[in-house]
C-alpha cells in the first residue's frame, strides 16, 4: 500500500516537472497546439494513474479482507476440531471407566457365586461325613447284641487254647481305632516357622498334613497359601496359581485371601499373562480397597502404565 502510494507520488512529481519544464522553455505567446496536446496527454496519464491506483487499492483491500476471513475460518475450524477431540477423549475415558466398573462388578458376582459353590460343597461334604458316621453307628449298634449273645442263647465259647475265664484276645477287627491326625494349630505353626526359616520341603509336608487331616478348616486355606508361596519361590508358577486359586475359591474369607490374589497376579504377569494379571489386580483393589495388598496392586498397575479407575466411579 505504501509502495504504490510512493510510486504514484513520484509519477505525479515527474509529470509536474515535465509540465513546468515545457511551459518554462516556451514563451507564453508561442504556445502551440503540440504543447497543449502534450499537456492534455500528461493530464490524461495522471488521471489514468490515479484510477489505476484507486482500483489497486480497492482490490488489495478486498484481498486483505478475504485473507482475514479465511484465517478466521481456519481458526474456527481448528477450535472446533480441538473441542471435538476433547469431547471424544472424554467419552472414551468415561466408556473405559464404565467398562472397568462393569468388569469389576461381574468379577465380584463371579466371586460371590464361587464362594457360594464352595460353601455348598463344604456343606455337602459335611453331610456325607455325618451320614457315613450315622451308618457306621447303626451298623455297630445292630451287630452289638449279636456279638454279645450268639444264636440259641448259648454263651460264647472261648477260642481253642484259651480259658473261659480269660479275656478275649484283641484282634485287628475289634481293636479300638486310634486317631493319627496331628494337632491342627501346632502343625500349622510349625510349618510357618519352617517356611520362614527356609526349610521349604519340611514346611510343605506340614502344610500337606493340615490339608489332609483338616480339609474343611480355615487353617487349610492358610496352608494352601503357604504351599503357593513355596511354589512361587521355586518359580513353579502354575502350581502356585493352583494353590492361590484354592484359597480364593474355597476360603475366600481367609486372612490370606488378599495376599493370595496379589501373588496370583504376580505369577500371571511372570508367565506373560498380562491381561489376566491386570484383571486380578483390579479385582483385588475393588474387593479389598483399604488393604496393603490393594496399595501394592495400585503401585504395580502404575508401573505397568495401566489407568486405575477411582473407587468413586464404581456404582
Amino acid at each position: 500500500m505504501a509502495k504504490s502510494g510512493t510510486f504514484r507520488n513520484r509519477l505525479l512529481t515527474a509529470a509536474a516537472l515535465g509540465f513546468v519544464f515545457v511551459s518554462g522553455a516556451v514563451p507564453a505567446y508561442a504556445v502551440s497546439k503540440e504543447i497543449v496536446a502534450l499537456q492534455t496527454q500528461v493530464q490524461q496519464l495522471l488521471d489514468q494513474m490515479q484510477r489505476l491506483q484507486s482500483t489497486m487499492d480497492s482490490r488489495f483491500g478486498v484481498m486483505q479482507h478475504l485473507a482475514e476471513q479465511t484465517a478466521d475460518a481456519a481458526n474456527q475450524v481448528t477450535a472446533s476440531v480441538s473441542a471435538m477431540q476433547k469431547k471424544l477423549d472424554a467419552q472414551n475415558e468415561a466408556a473405559s471407566g464404565k467398562v472397568d466398573t462393569v468388569s469389576g462388578q461381574v468379577q465380584s458376582l463371579n466371586d460371590s457365586v464361587d464362594e457360594l459353590k464352595a460353601r455348598i460343597a463344604k456343606l455337602d461334604k459335611t453331610l456325607q461325613d455325618m451320614q457315613a458316621q450315622l451308618q457306621t453307628m447303626q451298623t455297630q449298634s445292630a451287630q452289638g447284641p449279636q456279638a454279645a449273645m450268639p444264636p440259641g442263647g448259648a454263651p460264647p465259647t472261648s477260642p481253642p487254647g484259651q480259658d473261659a475265664g480269660q479275656p478275649a484276645a484283641m484282634t485287628p477287627n475289634n481293636a479300638p481305632a486310634t486317631s493319627q491326625a496331628p494337632p491342627l494349630q501346632e502343625t500349622l505353626q510349625a510349618g510357618v516357622r519352617d517356611f520362614n526359616a527356609g526349610r521349604s520341603q519340611v514346611a510343605a509336608g506340614e502344610f500337606q498334613d493340615v490339608i489332609h487331616y483338616y480339609p474343611l478348616d480355615d487353617m487349610a486355606g492358610t496352608a494352601r497359601f503357604y504351599l503357593g508361596e513355596i511354589a512361587y519361590q521355586q518359580q513353579d508358577y502354575a502350581n502356585a496359581i493352583t494353590n492361590y486359586n484354592a484359597v480364593l475359591e474355597g476360603f475366600s474369607g481367609n486372612a490370606k485371601a488378599a495376599s493370595a490374589q496379589l501373588h496370583k497376579a504376580y505369577a500371571l504377569l511372570a508367565t506373560d499373562k498380562k491381561d489376566a494379571g491386570i484383571h486380578e489386580l483390579r479385582a483385588l483393589i475393588q474387593r479389598h480397597p483399604q488393604t496393603p495388598e490393594a496399595r501394592a496392586a495400585r503401585s504395580k498397575l502404575n508401573e505397568l502404565g495401566v489407568k486405575i479407575v477411582p473407587a468413586a466411579t464404581a456404582h
